[in-house]
């Protein structure tokens, strides 16, 4: 498992060898992606870029190895890469550097030990998020607009205690010409809440104006 397909070094390879290398990216990659879409909500474009990542990193092992020159040259042209989207959730990281690792392992032809680690991580990932081991603690962004006359500071107090179990204001802002205030929270709800009857009885306090309950934004990495 430990030993690598190059027998004799990446530069005496054979064409068939990086071809295996290859295959084996493109469908440890492609797993990646499954199990991605089966355990969690991703966008088609992520999980595009997660089944192809293992074997452009392994591209780019290959080139690079031995070669400090063109190592320099790379590392160069990724720096001048500016990456505008915003670092995305946890479990996208994770999967970006499992995909990487694979990468890795396959550029430097030890694809069994990339196989089985990856076969192994992905178990471990699916029976974690399936099971009731963690108590789910989702975070949400709940965003409330209420006219001046009410105090923002514990006019949902009651509601919060009845509905959440841990929550902030993360932000407040006037608008209307300064009628109305925007306010954002960073909640977590308690378990079985129906999320209905939570936001009716907020609509209820607020006059009726807008409230919106989502997920924090999940951006793509690449």
């Amino acid at each position: 498992m430990l030993n690598s397909i190059f027998t004799n070094g990446i530069e005496s390879s054979d064409i068939v060898s990086v071809l295996i290398c290859s295959l084996v990216s493109i469908i440890l990659g492609f797993a990646l992606a499954i199990i991605y879409k089966h355990t969690e909500r991703g966008s088609k474009h992520f999980l595009v870029s997660l089944s192809i990542l293992p074997v452009i990193v392994q591209t780019i092992i290959m080139l690079v190895n031995g070669n400090l020159g063109m190592s320099v040259a790379i590392a160069g042209s990724f720096s001048l890469i500016r990456f505008r989207s915003v670092a995305g959730t946890s479990k996208e990281i994770v999967m970006v550097f499992l995909a990487m690792t694979i990468g890795v392992a396959t550029g430097m032809g030890y694809v069994w030990f990339a196989a089985i680690m990856t076969a192994l991580v992905l178990l471990i990932w699916f029976v974690l998020v399936k099971s009731s081991i963690f108590e789910n603690y989702e975070e949400k962004i709940l965003k409330i607009t209420i006219p001046e006359s009410l105090d923002y500071t514990n006019v949902f107090d009651d509601i919060f205690s009845e509905f959440v179990t841990k929550y902030t204001l993360d932000q407040v802002k006037t608008t209307n010409m300064g009628s109305l205030f925007d306010l954002t929270y960073n909640i977590v709800l308690k378990n079985g809440i129906d999320e209905k009857k939570f936001l009716d009885e907020i609509r209820t306090r607020n006059g009726n104006l807008k409230v919106m309950l989502s997920h924090p934004l999940s951006n793509e990495l690449l």
